[in-house]
């Protein structure tokens, strides 16, 4: 398996784990959306709370140029971590919610 298809499989399975994770407040389920086309991962949530819409990208992950971009992470534990547990080196995955000049000071890439 190559790295583009390996990190594919990381990225699926890891928004897929997110989804074991109970949402703490209101009657929110869980959607993943997977474009292999353009490498594009989304986690949304969907439902109510206090009698409220919620519907929102909780991770929003994209491969590009052989690097995961984390476009967004909503989680308590960051999916960074999750990441690197799986494999995937940190200097390939860059925190894209993060500024560029911010990121030059994570353990993470900078693009």
């Amino acid at each position: 398996m190559d790295t583009l298809d390996r990190y594919r499989q990381i990225v699926r399975d890891a928004l897929t784990e997110q989804t074991k994770i109970p949402y703490a407040h209101g009657e929110i389920e869980f959607e993943i959306v997977f474009d292999q086309e353009r490498d594009r991962y989304l986690l949304m949530i969907v439902g109510r709370e206090n009698h409220k819409r919620v519907h929102g990208c909780l991770l929003h992950l994209d491969i590009v140029g052989g690097k995961i971009w984390i476009q967004r992470d909503g989680t308590e534990d960051g999916i960074a971590n999750q990441l690197v547990k799986a494999g995937v080196p940190n200097k390939h995955i860059v925190l894209a919610f993060r500024s560029s000049e911010v990121r030059q000071y994570t353990e993470f890439a900078v693009a």
